[in-house]
């Protein structure tokens, strides 16, 4: 082989929303493996396929869920005056937590906050006792993530006040946040480097825009200095976007890939 070192391959369990690297991170996963770096890459859609798009600093952003139970009094549907609408307050509070980022985050800092779940209700003429509201923010800053996080809690205990009902409020209910991902300068570089070796300068993205999705790598480059790159999957139209159960992998961009891992170990690891 031409390369001088050891090269470790990690196979995580849990990568999607389940924080499996943290799991491995914290059994001891640097300890029984000592990676001076870490690198990883995604299969990305609407970047031409088999180009390459990388960057010093964010590249995925932070991620947390909430989730939200709203409790009120049950009463017949045709009756909504002797009990207590859990729905109307719930539709209110969906409209409101999406003026957290339209009116209190700066402009300059991207940030989204999503309703993903509503649960509520199992019949057409009564109004339930109870709503359950899941949701999502994502940021790239801990200061906003901070601020989301505060103005969520204002929201439903506003809310609360407001229609005279009670709430439960619980952040990241399954599993640990995940931090941002971000891609230190010295080992961008070097996978700037493996990647213009494989493809050629122009088709390298140097300054492409962070996605607000997040990574379980993340978690990864908080122990290890490492970067995250994205390989082009091609156009998204009439192949679907990420998390799509249509998505179809661009299998004529394995080599590429196969190409650019063996150059990034032949130059972090070369012969002296």
């Amino acid at each position: 082989h031409n390369f001088n070192g050891t090269v470790y391959f990690i196979f995580q369990p849990a990568e999607e929303g389940r924080a499996g690297a943290k799991k491995m991170i914290d059994d001891g996963l640097f300890e029984q493996f000592p990676a001076d770096c870490v690198f990883g890459m995604h299969n990305f859609p609407d970047i031409p396929a088999g180009h390459f798009a990388v960057k010093i600093g964010p590249m995925m952003a932070a991620f947390d869920c909430f989730e939200i139970t709203l409790k009120g009094l049950a009463t017949h549907a045709a009756m909504p005056h002797l009990g207590n609408d859990v729905i109307v307050a719930s539709a209110q509070l969906i409209t409101n937590l999406q003026t957290i980022v339209s009116r209190t985050v700066n402009p300059a800092d991207p940030a989204v906050v999503t309703i993903t779940q509503i649960h509520a209700g199992n019949t057409w003429n009564a109004i339930p006792d109870s709503v359950l509201l899941r949701g999502t923010f994502r940021c790239f800053d801990s200061v906003v993530q901070a601020l989301i996080t505060n103005k969520i809690r204002q929201q439903v205990d506003a809310i609360c006040a407001a229609f005279s009902m009670a709430a439960e409020l619980t952040f990241n209910p399954e599993n640990l946040g995940y931090p941002v991902t971000f891609n230190s300068a010295k080992e961008t570089a070097l996978a700037l480097q493996a990647a213009t070796a494989v493809v050629g300068t122009d088709n390298i993205h140097t300054n492409p825009t962070p996605s607000m999705g997040s990574e379980d790598f993340a978690f990864m480059l908080q122990e290890k200095p490492g970067c995250y790159i994205w390989i082009g999957n091609g156009p998204s139209e009439n192949s679907c976007l990420l998390h799509n159960p249509h998505y179809d992998f661009n299998d004529g961009i394995l080599a590429v890939g196969v190409a650019y891992w063996v150059k990034l170990v032949e130059i972090i690891l070369a012969k002296g």
